[in-house]
């Protein structure tokens, strides 16, 4: 099993080596799953992206230059896509919420109901008897990775053929998933179930299983259930309306700082943080706040090296603090002698709900939570109001500004 090293070096020579291939390549073979170890069509880039140790600038930069966007076009919308699924829960942020509370009324069903934790404990193990689907599951646990058509499968089988609950499921990949982000996880196992896009939903079938993992695995049409609708009655009420994007506040250059280290972004060089006043720097591991099941050790590692990494690339003397009680935060201001938190911005997810969390104590005591924000989000998050249509529609201006901060 390959171990990836949770630097922003090894990204970018990730980058580097895979950027030959974001052409035709790409567009040809990115579908096709071959199986642990064996994917060199898809560039396994995303764990970075997820952390900004690697931006999604930078890619697009060397997809455009090595191929032009015509050629690039499908790995560009590839990219686009984890900033439109971010974009649209911002806007509808109560999405989240319900998840969140959702997945808490599941667990306690869970541990309610004997028969169902079986079937959950036997689907995570990877020991339900149906061969591809158990493979994919033992694959997550292990490497903290599958292919893209693999989770759609895997996510149309454990909500259609097994019928499983659906948050269980997203939790399940968000705890093991090293590129785990709570807007593309959610909102994904939501497109699948029905719910995202109301009256569409993702059938896996036996035919493209075997197809796209080269017979690999050949299940039988008995063996997976028949869609003919998706999960659209759980959720009568529909999608909330769009909310306004939320714009933070700005670091106030001659306030005394605490820079706040977050795994949502791990190249805060850019924002040229020397130029502020900082008293103190702390890294924020936070990898617990995904579940309230045990998140993979593999994703609790991988989230440590990168701060470490991003402490280092800055040259500062760190701690490294886990996000415990809220109130916390602002105890760790004060004691540093800062007026304000600096840190990159935090999107709709846990991290967020923790920061929300900590706002009241923060305020107690005059402490500012300041945020910078990358233009590619700003670009991107306007757009993410509806389908990925209006996204895609947007590119090429995205594209052409090639924002940056």
């Amino acid at each position: 099993m390959q171990i990836l090293e949770a630097t922003r070096a090894a990204g970018l020579k990730r980058l580097t080596a895979f950027t030959p291939r974001m052409g035709k390549h790409y567009a040809s073979g990115r579908n096709f799953d071959p199986g642990p170890d064996r994917h060199k069509d898809v560039s396994g880039l995303s764990p970075y992206l997820r952390r900004r140790l690697v931006l999604e600038e930078e890619v697009v930069a060397a997809a455009l230059d090595a191929h032009g966007a015509e050629a690039a076009e499908k790995f560009l919308q590839e990219v686009l896509w984890r900033g439109y699924f971010k974009g649209w829960l911002e806007h509808r942020p109560g999405i989240w919420s319900s998840y969140r509370e959702g997945l808490l009324r599941d667990l306690q069903a869970l541990e309610q109901n004997r028969s169902l934790r079986r079937a959950v404990a036997l689907a995570e193990a990877g020991q339900t008897g149906l061969g591809c689907f158990d493979a994919w599951s033992r694959e997550l646990v292990e490497t903290g990775y599958l292919h893209n058509h693999a989770r759609m499968w895997f996510a149309s089988i454990w909500i259609f053929t097994l019928r499983l609950p659906w948050r269980l499921g997203a939790d399940f990949f968000y705890r093991h998933l090293l590129d785990g982000d709570p807007a593309s996880n959610t909102l994904s196992w939501r497109w699948v179930a029905g719910l995202h896009t109301r009256g569409k939903f993702y059938e896996a079938k036996a035919w493209n299983i075997a197809k796209f993992t080269n017979q690999r695995f050949a299940p039988r049409d008995s063996d997976l259930a028949v869609v003919s609708e998706g999960l659209e009655a759980t959720e009568p009420e529909g999608l909330p309306p769009l909310s306004p994007l939320r714009v933070p506040a700005l670091p106030d250059r001659d306030a005394p700082g605490l820079l706040l280290l977050t795994e949502e972004e791990c190249c805060p060089e850019d924002f040229q943080p020397g130029r502020l006043d900082l008293r103190g720097t702390v890294a924020l591991v936070a990898s617990h706040l995904r579940s309230p099941g045990m998140v993979s050790g593999k994703v609790q590692r991988f989230e440590t090296e990168a701060l470490r990494d991003s402490a280092n690339r800055l040259g500062v003397t760190c701690e490294t603090r886990e996000a415990g009680a809220p109130g916390d935060l602002a105890a760790w201001a004060a004691e540093a002698g800062a007026r304000q938190i600096v840190t990159g911005y935090v999107p709709c997810g846990p991290l967020r709900d923790w920061l929300d969390a900590a706002g009241p104590g923060l305020a107690a005591q005059g402490i500012a939570l300041c945020e910078w924000q990358r233009g590619w989000d700003r670009a991107v998050w306007p757009h993410a109001t509806s389908g990925f249509f209006k996204v895609k529609k947007a590119m090429p201006r995205i594209l052409t500004q090639r924002p940056m901060l």
